[in-house]
């Protein structure tokens, strides 16, 4: 643990199930048992720490309401900007008027560095992180900490979102050397960018036995001058052991190891973490996990016979359905809520994230194709309408966030977390005061609905997960009862509580858009945008919705006129809303990352599937090659994280594990292997299985920590179906096919159109298409494996039958 700091509940990246494991592996370079970091200066100790250690779990639930508010005190505004005042990214302007000197990431402060022989403190946060809010307003707003970082320190200031590149290095560091990690992230560094001492949060001052931030600032200041050659040294030797512990690499020969071997272990290992209660995959706190979701759906599809297979199905279906229930689904405000402090999924942290939601989407979508159950679809949309209302830019891209915090509606001038979405009984009471015909007792609204949603006088938030007391009083919808229950309560039909219940979640609503809303960023991500084109086309699709699949093009629409650089051939990272509603790039436009590429890319490939237009599927070939030729480890297999010749860059990372975002590298095993059905390229498989190859101990010892990559495995060893309608899109016969491929779960299939256009894109690629006729003139379906088919079928169930077989 970093003694002089907290760690923060927002996961970092870098998988802490290898924490251990990274740990062995600097006690052996350093040659040691246990390692001291730095003599004279913070001491940190690497110990045994478990992934899912309750020492952990009750930091990050202390974490998940926070001590203080996050408001800014009205001196802020009064001082001139810094630099960072030049910036788009909302987490830097946040802290354009601090009395700090602060330099973006660049060059500028890299030679500042060495030209004046000082250290670097890099603060690395985002715009929405709670305790970020909290360690800007305690120490980087007071004017004495600002002089002493500016005077002795070149100040750098870093939006995680906006470079992962950066955060991934720093946070390994802090990971490897800590056993945990988080945001804020506080790291100094050498001129020549080189890591020494690194933690998260730092209280301003002395607390206890717990250092603040003045007395550790003082403490690194002496030893910069006294034992500079140690904590060079130090970190250069940190680094050496870090670059062979993260190596990944596939030897010689080796292959990926046996598909059905690997996705039993991932069963295996999510089911003995798996809590039965309330569903997830630990205690608390609790995070969706959609990878472990869509892993299990997946390992369903190929064992629907076994018990295993109903065990995994049974495992999904429950989460799913717990967390719609829970707080941390907004009942009111549509949308999911970024993780839940407690294990009944009520009391969330209330940020909200756009690549939650989009991954949710999907996932939701995928337990109705696999259940049939209205209520999965039902919540499937509604994320996308919290979306579509409050994520979304005219100009067809997605923003990235919601904050957790908020002004109280009441007044005040320090924020506090969850004041936008919480409820006193007072408020419902007097905003639903109509007595209800019939209802037993004479009965309210109010009534009604606070039996429903579990809504409690003195508040229905347990102490214990509000150990600042921000949520005194006050109440977290959560579904207590179902429709049904409700209704035989109050002796009423279920149809006329089911209205009830829409007409006051539609009232409250409107209260809700008068309170002060949570800081919305409004920067729009690659990466983010590509797994929300997935989760609109996804949907869309297996819904038959016109406007979702509208919407969905918008976006593709959005990602190629802006964060396409036609003439370097590159994606760019990042764009921002600009000041008049119009979209902007920053002064030096951010050169895209792996995660760009890859979601922007499976993001098409569904885009196409839903659409079935080609020219989505010819950007994503485009965009597959600049990715392979930007990106791919030759020698090693599979793909670096960012630009592997960038010199600033110390750590050639590749991300292994499939954490809140899936890794970019699992992305990529189902992107080439789908890409490969489509052009006919046998290389991209290949390099699929190459891939897979580099990740083999990953896939073999701890598999849970790449569920997506599992699912890549999968679809490798099962050879994925080429489902080819021959018709014309628009024709009803063809729609007809069409919603029977999308009505069903098929992890391992690609759908295509053969329209007879053969100087079309997949007929030059694939000349096999012009083979494929329809029967007697109607649309007509073949299902082959490498274009080997059964016999062609025009009736629906028949499609629907040889589909499921």
């Amino acid at each position: 643990m970093v003694p002089s700091g907290v760690f923060c509940c927002c996961s970092p990246s870098a998988s802490r199930l290898c924490v251990l494991w990274l740990h062995k592996c600097f006690a052996a370079y350093l040659g040691c048992n246990k390692w001291l970091f730095q003599s004279n200066l913070v001491f940190y100790q690497l110990e045994s720490v478990s992934p899912f250690s309750s020492d952990l779990n009750r930091a990050c639930l202390n974490m998940a309401s926070g001590s203080e508010g996050a408001g800014n005190p009205p001196t802020k505004l009064q001082r001139p900007p810094n630099r960072l005042g030049l910036e788009k990214s909302s987490y830097l302007l946040q802290h354009a008027h601090n009395p700090v000197d602060w330099y973006p990431w660049g060059q500028e402060a890299f030679d500042k560095a060495k030209q004046e022989d000082k250290p670097i403190f890099l603060s690395v946060g985002y715009s929405t992180c709670h305790w970020c809010h909290v360690m800007e307003r305690e120490s980087f707003e007071d004017e004495e900490i600002g002089k002493i970082l500016s005077d002795n320190f070149v100040c750098i200031k870093v939006d995680r979102e906006e470079r992962p590149d950066v955060d991934k290095v720093y946070m390994t560091f802090v990971q490897a050397t800590s056993g945990g990690g988080g945001w804020p992230m506080s790291v100094w560094l050498t001129p020549d960018l080189r890591p020494f001492l690194g933690g998260t949060y730092f209280p301003p001052r002395d607390s206890g036995r717990r250092p603040g931030l003045k007395t550790v600032l003082a403490r690194i200041m002496e030893q910069w001058v006294d034992n500079r050659d140690g904590l060079e040294s130090s970190g250069e030797r940190v680094l050496e052991a870090l670059k062979k512990g993260t190596s990944i690499a596939t030897n010689p020969g080796e292959t990926p190891p046996p598909a059905p071997d690997v996705a039993y272990r991932c069963f295996a290992q999510l089911a003995h973490s798996y809590e039965e209660e309330y569903g997830g995959f630990r205690d608390s706190p609790k995070f969706p996990s959609p990878v472990n979701l869509m892993f299990l759906m997946s390992f369903w599809s190929v064992n629907r016979s076994s018990s295993e297979g109903a065990e995994a199905l049974q495992m999904t279906l429950h989460t799913l359905r717990m967390m719609a229930l829970g707080g941390i689904h907004d009942h009111v405000g549509q949308g999911f809520h970024r993780y839940s402090t407690d294990s009944s999924w009520h009391v969330p942290h209330f940020e909200k994230m756009l690549y939650d939601q989009a991954q949710l989407a999907v996932a939701y979508v995928t337990a109705y194709q696999v259940s049939g159950e209205q209520v999965f679809s039902d919540v499937a949309q509604d994320i996308l309408l919290y979306v579509s209302r409050d994520l979304s830019d005219k100009s067809g891209g997605f923003y990235s966030a919601e904050d957790a915090d908020s002004l109280p509606a009441l007044g005040g001038t320090e924020k506090r977390e969850g004041a936008f979405c919480v409820w006193t009984w007072l408020e419902i009471r007097e905003l639903l005061p109509a007595v209800v015909d019939g209802a037993t007792g004479g009965a309210t609204e109010a009534d009604i609905f606070m039996h429903h949603y579990g809504v409690k006088e003195q508040g229905n938030v347990d102490p214990e997960q509000d150990p600042h007391g921000e949520l005194q009083g006050q109440n977290v919808l959560i579904v207590r009862y179902s429709v049904e229950l409700t209704a035989a309560r109050f002796a009423l039909t279920v149809e006329k509580v089911s209205k009830l219940l829409a007409s006051a979640r539609a009232k409250m609503a409107e209260v809700r858009k008068s309170r002060p809303a949570p800081h919305l960023d409004t920067k729009m991500l690659a990466s983010w945008n590509g797994l929300m084109l997935s989760g609109f086309a996804r949907v869309g699709s297996v819904l038959d919705d016109k406007a979702l699949l509208e919407r969905a093009v918008h976006a593709a629409r959005f990602l190629k006129e802006h964060l396409w650089d036609a003439e370097r051939q590159i994606i760019l990272h990042s764009c921002y809303r600009g000041d008049e509603m119009e979209v902007e790039q920053g002064v030096s436009p951010i050169a895209g990352f792996l995660d760009d590429y890859a979601f922007v890319i499976c993001g098409l490939l569904d885009l196409y599937e839903a659409t079935l237009e080609t020219d989505w599927l010819r950007w994503a070939e485009e965009l597959q090659e600049r990715q392979d030729h930007l990106l791919w480890d030759a020698e090693g297999g599979g793909y670096y994280c960012s630009n592997p010749a960038d010199p600033t860059i110390l750590l050639r990372l590749k991300q292994d594990q499939d954490g809140a975002e899936p890794s970019p590298n699992s992305v990529s095993s189902l992107n080439l292997l789908r890409l490969s059905h489509y052009t006919g390229r046998k290389d991209w498989s290949q390099r699929s299985q190459q891939l897979l190859a580099a990740f083999s101990d990953r896939l073999t010892r701890v598999p849970i920590a790449l569920p997506e990559m599992v699912r890549g495995s999968m679809a490798n060893h099962y050879t994925p179906k080429q489902v080819v309608i021959c018709g014309e899109r628009d024709a009803p016969d063809t729609s007809v096919l069409l919603a029977t491929v999308n009505s069903l779960f098929l992890p391992h299939k690609v759908l295509m159109l053969a329209n007879g256009e053969t100087e079309g894109y997949l007929y030059q690629r694939l000349p096999v298409l012009s083979s494929l006729t329809r029967l007697e003139g109607r649309a007509t379906a073949y299902v082959c494996e490498d274009f080997t088919c059964a016999l062609p079928v025009a009736d629906p169930q028949e499609l629907r039958t040889l589909l499921l077989a």
